[in-house]
């Protein structure tokens, strides 16, 4: 056989981490622990024997569960077609969950099918609603009629110029009024009319369309409520672990229901405010009605939908999952009103809408209220189609981590007949993870990572020290559109208001907090200096700068602190009271308390007021009032080593992330003291004891050696790990692999290539012109002696890599990489004669392009079919072949 030449490099100062003895102490994987997928159904052309076999492909590669989403069909399957919510669908739902439990699987669904509740059932008097608001000019003295036809017209108001108001709804007869104006110079008369905002349910499966439901009218999701009920009936309770209502998209902005709500909720008439509501006002006053009725708007989504929504999903013995985002309400308060809040991660990294900070609103509500779970839409958009990669995936997931989301989601899964053609049914969105994706070989490796760490982040209760208020009424507070909708794409909301910059500050530089909303808040107590939530204990509240506030919080703020809590107030104190309603009385009220407030100066931007046992701070800078509450930062983030903690009961559970571009291979602060800490690597599961030193006037630091964008977790105190962790060093020199490979392609296309064996690694799609269509996974395989050296266990550098590899060693399975850099530490080398198989996998990117080219038909799809992340018309032709394979170089480092 062929020898490998040796060229010797030099690696002086590089080290890495292993250990060759495997975890004794990870948590059993339950399926929650594990990630679950939407699993989209198109046209419910489902069947069992295809189902069986989906479901299969699925539990295979490590899902815990499946969320069955019914959407538009695809062409030419006409006839498999299954009427959503006909007895034939539940019966298949049924078949589908129940063959899913015999796999260790759990199912969820929506209450309805695509996007927004609604349906064939839901009628024209419960669509969704719009204000249509219109201004008619009548000269005094003057006789004004109309005849409205068939609108639904809700309110006349007839205004002067010297602000007299006139009720006329009680003269429509018919639809028509008619009305002589008294004697003024002009009179604007208002015409209130709620009408169908045009939202009807969004990629709707066959069956499943109609109008969307008035998601603030109590009637209308009753309704809904029961005739989806009535249609689901035949499920055994239970049979849906978690119904899940998606991100708020729908149009309307007001309900029939609206103005008697507005006048049970804030005290007085809107119409008598009415021209506040124009589009042409930029008053203090009117900012204050609009703030009014979008507060109203928040509350009857909230006590009208999405509690009744859980209050159901109860009673079917179900959960109730929510994506509160996007919604015109209080995210805090709607996320917290689910049992499982979900957030999203919808574009790129890089991009605004996937922010850690806004994915924090979902799990802050889970954890100042006592849930356990926090789930994401994971991976959307990460990238363009067919070009997403599990190590984009892995960073994404680790961001979401950091954000305090523990039930990942992925985005998702489209179920495809198993005599489909390349790329299967796939969906618009453009993360297809499914069994046509060539990574899908290699994803059982990312979702054992997430399950490893799933399985501690699901258990405990959250490490976060304190919560930040979240100043909703100044968010609320403005001259724009009465639907100011919160979402995650664009999050200015949050950015433009202090609350955004502070917490980002503050998450930077290794705080670990919540948010809290004023409802929250006012559920709150105090006792031993610490703020009880229903579900954590905080050492503080953090009030940003802001503006308004209710006097009833800034009550409960004085209230805490005088059972002990601490209260801390950044830059400013609030001076103003949101809303309309004698918002002058209110302001007294408001500046009668502050007067409460005799602030002693500690230091320079620091001061204090004494309340009852506790206290209020003042602050310049957060980290001096924090300082003064006792909370610790992880020091570590200052290294660009973020963390997220977790509180176990006897020990804590840290969760490191290296967010910086390079190697970490040093000293690392802890926020606190331990004598013990275990590290456990979720990606190998391979565990051991840290090295820790204490520094004088310093805490205890902790030895870490972490690739850029590698993870693991620190487990503090309580921990039966006898042996240690390895640090290994480069002994100076490596091996390049230099000799023959043989090159196989194992599973991909369009065809499988011929190639046999290569003396330099390079780019596959350099080996011929049917290469560069070649979509799978190739072997690499090579023989070799063990290197001349003492040492006992080697690194294994493959080099560059596109885009993720198996590594095999002696006919034995050795580790999954999905994430450069591809480094594996071995052992147990033969002298002579070892086999390296590498089973490298590269994108779908270059096969799409070449079926683009050809004009192959893969496009059938009824609904949106088929756009690219610019929501353009999707076409790979003119897409560059991209770089495939093991283009090396392929090294051996001796370790000690």
């Amino acid at each position: 056989m062929k020898r490998i030449i040796v060229h010797i490099l030099v690696w002086g100062g590089m080290f890495f981490m292993f250990m060759n003895s495997l975890a004794s102490e990870w948590p059993e994987v339950t399926r929650e622990n594990k990630p679950w997928t939407r699993w989209w159904w198109h046209g419910s052309a489902v069947d069992p024997e295809n189902l069986d076999y989906n479901l299969q492909q699925i539990a295979d590669v490590g899902f815990g569960g499946v969320e069955v989403t019914a959407i538009y069909g695809v062409k030419g399957y006409e006839e498999k077609f299954i009427p959503y919510l006909s007895d034939e669908w539940v019966d298949i739902l049924h078949y589908t969950a129940t063959r899913a439990g015999e796999l260790d699987m759990g199912l969820d669904m929506p209450p309805g099918s695509g996007w927004k509740c609604g349906g064939s059932f839901t009628p024209f008097e419960d669509a969704n609603q719009s204000l249509n608001l219109q201004t008619f000019s009548v000269e005094g003295g003057n006789n004004w009629q109309t005849d409205f036809e068939d609108r639904y017209i809700q309110a006349v108001v007839a205004r002067s110029p010297e602000g007299k108001h006139i009720d006329l709804t009680s003269q429509l007869q018919d639809n028509t009024i008619a009305w002589t104006a008294p004697e003024s110079d002009l009179w604007t008369v208002y015409v209130v009319e709620s009408r169908w905002s045009g939202g009807k349910v969004k990629r709707a499966a066959p069956g499943g369309e109609g109008y969307s439901i008035d998601t603030y009218s109590k009637e209308a999701v009753g309704h809904f409520l029961r005739d989806f009920g009535d249609r689901v009936a035949r499920l055994p309770k239970g049979t849906v672990r978690c119904y899940f209502h998606d991100s708020f998209e729908y149009n309307g902005n007001w309900s029939k229901e609206f103005l008697t709500a507005f006048r049970q909720r804030r005290g007085y008439d809107v119409l008598s405010v009415i021209q506040y509501l124009t589009g042409d006002q930029d008053s203090q006053e009117s900012a204050r009605v609009r703030s009014d009725v979008r507060r109203t708007l928040a509350e009857m989504l909230h006590d009208n939908m999405i509690v009744p929504l859980s209050e159901w999903a109860h009673a079917q013995g179900s959960l109730n999952r929510n994506q509160a985002h996007g919604s015109p309400g209080n995210l805090l308060d709607l996320y917290a009103a689910c049992d499982i809040p979900e957030t999203e991660i919808f574009g790129r990294l890089s991009g605004r809408d996937a922010d850690p900070l806004i994915n924090k609103f979902a799990s802050s509500a889970a954890h100042v209220t006592g849930k356990p779970l926090t789930s994401s839409e994971s991976y959307t958009w990460l990238d363009e189609h067919f070009t997403v990669t599990l190590e984009t995936m892995k960073r994404a997931t680790d961001q979401l981590f950091l954000a305090g989301i523990n039930h990942i989601f992925y985005h998702g899964t489209a179920y495809s007949p198993k005599n489909e053609t390349f790329p299967g049914w796939v969906f618009y969105a453009s993360t297809q993870a499914n069994p046509y994706n060539p990574w899908w070989r290699d994803l059982p490796a990312l979702n054992h990572y997430i399950s490893r760490v799933q399985s501690f982040m699901q258990r405990g209760k959250p490490g976060s020290d304190f919560v930040i208020y979240w100043p909703y009424y100044d968010t609320i507070h403005n001259n724009g559109r009465l639907q100011q909708k919160l979402a995650v794409h664009s999050p200015d909301w949050f950015y433009n208001e202090p609350i955004g910059p502070l917490s980002s500050q503050l998450w930077n530089q290794g705080y670990q907090f919540d948010y809290i909303s004023d409802l929250q808040l006012e559920a709150c107590s105090s006792d031993e200096g610490y703020l009880n939530s229903q579900g954590h204990r905080y050492k503080t509240v953090l009030v940003p700068s802001c503006t308004m506030m209710p006097v009833a919080t800034l009550q409960k703020l004085y209230a805490l602190a005088e059972q002990g809590g601490r209260v801390i107030f950044v830059k400013g104190l609030p001076s103003d009271v949101p809303g309309y309603y004698q918002y002058e009385t209110r302001q007294e009220q408001l500046e009668k308390e502050l007067e409460k407030l005799e602030f002693q100066p500690v230091r320079p931007g620091l001061s204090r007021a004494v309340i009852g046992s506790g206290s209020i701070w003042f602050a310049e800078q957060a980290a001096d009032g924090l300082e003064q509450a006792g909370v610790e930062r992880e020091p570590m983030h200052d290294l660009s080593l973020y963390t997220l903690r977790r509180d176990m009961g006897d020990h804590t559970v840290l969760f490191v992330v290296n967010r910086g571009a390079d190697l970490f291979d040093g000293w690392a602060p802890l926020s606190l003291n331990a004598e013990q800490v275990a590290l456990l690597d979720p990606m190998t599961d391979r565990s051991g004891l840290a090295q820790l030193r204490d520094l004088p006037n310093s805490r205890t630091q902790i030895r870490l050696q972490l690739e850029a964008g590698e993870s693991v977790l620190l487990k503090i105190g309580g921990s039966s790990i006898a042996h240690p962790w390895p640090y290994w060093e480069v002994m100076g020199s490596s091996a390049i692999f230099q000799g023959a490979w043989t090159v196989e392609a194992e599973q991909g296309g369009p065809e499988l290539p011929d190639h046999g064996k290569i003396s330099t690694l390079e780019s596959w799609t350099t080996w011929g012109e049917e290469w560069t269509s070649y979509s799978g996974t190739v072997r690499y395989t090579l023989e070799f002696d063990r290197p001349q050296s003492d040492a006992r266990r080697y690194l294994l550098d493959l080099g560059k890599l596109y885009h993720s590899v198996e590594v095999v060693l002696n006919g034995q399975a050795m580790q999954t990489l999905i994430a450069p850099p591809f480094r594996v530490v071995i052992d147990e080398l033969k002298p002579q004669d070892n086999t390296l198989e590498l089973f490298v996998t590269n994108l779908a990117a270059n096969r799409i392009r070449y079926m683009d080219r050809q004009d192959m038909e893969w496009r059938k799809f009824y609904d949106i079919n088929f756009v690219n992340i610019e929501y353009r018309p999707f076409d790979a032709a003119d897409w560059p072949v991209r770089e495939s394979g093991l283009l090396g170089p392929v090294t051996l480092m001796p370790l000690r």
